[in-house]
């Protein structure tokens, strides 16, 4: 749970700017979309096969472009 503590002196948008920052850093709102719609495991598991998928492609890319110099 984000929160943060504010001082009787600092400006009311400051301390929002500081939660908004806060909430991004813990991916609170992207936590939300998420759960927003169930979602079937197997659907969980195919998208995360998909993104390592993708990670591992990224890496294999950045060897090759770096060895060709």
């Amino acid at each position: 749970m984000a929160y943060i503590k504010c001082d009787e002196t600092e400006p009311v948008e400051k301390a929002i700017k500081r939660f908004k920052r806060m909430v991004e850093k813990e991916g609170v709102i992207r936590e939300y979309k998420m759960r927003q719609y169930y979602e079937k495991p197997s659907a969980i598991q195919h998208r995360k096969d998909k993104a390592l998928a993708r990670k591992q492609m990224k890496k294999v890319r950045k060897m090759h472009s770096s060895k060709a110099y």
